[in-house]
């Protein structure tokens, strides 16, 4: 990814992309003159409409789907709580132990009966009386990869709802959210985006069974009808809407841009080399994952003297790589950590 490397220029050594990405200097420049047309009063806000179209139909190439199946939200918590609105409160769903509260809070505040299994065994926990299943595609913590194909194989067979959360998966991992009933995520982290936008792909047959808690005119099948008197909802997931983010959707066109532009099975394997060079330094095996998650005394706090960023995570010391991120940055992180 050589080629690429124009488009950042960090101050660190940036392996903390499971806490924030960075954006490229392409977004940048979007966001940049987003800011001068609305400060010179000079923006058309069908422009800013058009970049709302834009990301939906960049989300849905990313995820494999039609765009006409993605919601734009605010986060994953706002999306999700939709879906938990529509289950029953006799409802049963099932969730990982230790599970990220995103997922977990509104299942919760419904008020629905909310089992737990360790992640290896979530789909021996699936059976009769299991209503949804939620889980991330990749765990926050340690960057382990969900078993997505045995859990949505043994929810399929139970008939519960397959709900997953990309947030920490889209951007490096090759994903089809149409094997999911429901997959959210939010979009400042892989996909490089300031805060405040969320997707969810929401399977066609599934759009007009869920409640709009939310809606408002962005809803609506007429958005510009914003004095009606009466809820005329969306075609498709654009139901789900919420009042579109016009920065972030702004900045998401640019950055999946580039993110497309690379394709994301390419960026699986530059992300994931780097993580299992880091392992490997270690004398670990492979991962398949773009983080790595280490018990190393005080390596976050020796990390961060060399000028290399990471967070904390259940005690452990969270290494995430991305585009911007290149061998060196792997040796130079690998060295600290092995003393």
């Amino acid at each position: 990814m050589h080629d690429l490397r124009h488009l950042w220029k960090t101050d660190t050594v940036w392996l903390n992309t499971a806490q924030y990405g960075v954006p490229p200097a392409t977004t940048r420049a979007a966001l940049a003159g987003y800011l001068d047309s609305w400060a010179a009063a000079s923006a058309d806000p069908a422009d800013w409409g058009a970049a709302t179209r834009g990301a939906r139909e960049r989300l849905g190439a990313l995820l494999g789907v039609p765009a006409r199946d993605v919601a734009l939200g605010a986060a994953t918590s706002q999306l999700l709580g939709t879906v938990a609105a529509s289950l029953p409160r006799s409802a049963t769903v099932l969730v990982p132990e230790g599970e990220f509260a995103s997922v977990l809070f509104p299942f919760q505040a419904r008020g629905v009966r909310v089992r737990t299994a360790p992640l290896e065994r979530l789909a021996d926990a699936v059976g009769r009386g299991c209503d949804a299943v939620a889980f991330s595609v990749v765990r926050a913590d340690s960057g382990v990869v969900a078993p997505v194909a045995d859990v949505v194989g043994a929810a399929r067979d139970a008939g519960a709802l397959v709900v997953g959360d990309a947030t920490q998966a889209a951007g490096w991992l090759p994903l089809d959210a149409s094997v999911f009933d429901v997959l959210v995520g939010a979009t400042y982290k892989w996909l490089m985006t300031p805060r405040g936008l969320a997707y969810a792909y929401v399977a066609p047959g599934l759009q007009e069974g869920l409640c709009t808690p939310g809606a408002g005119p962005a809803a609506a099948a007429d958005p510009a009808a914003m004095f009606a008197d009466r809820f005329v909802p969306a075609p498709g997931a654009r139901r789900f809407d919420t009042s579109p983010n016009w920065v972030a959707h702004t900045a998401a066109v640019a950055s999946l841009d580039v993110l497309l532009g690379v394709g994301v099975e390419k960026v699986y394997a530059h992300d994931v080399g780097l993580a299992d060079r880091v392992r490997a330094r270690l004398g670990w095996g492979p991962g398949g994952s773009a983080i790595v998650s280490v018990d190393v005394p005080g390596a976050h706090e020796r990390l961060a003297a060399e000028g290399i960023a990471t967070s904390v995570r259940g005690g452990r010391t969270r290494l995430a790589f991305h585009l911007y991120n290149t061998g060196e940055d792997a040796d130079r992180a690998a060295r600290v950590l092995v003393g």
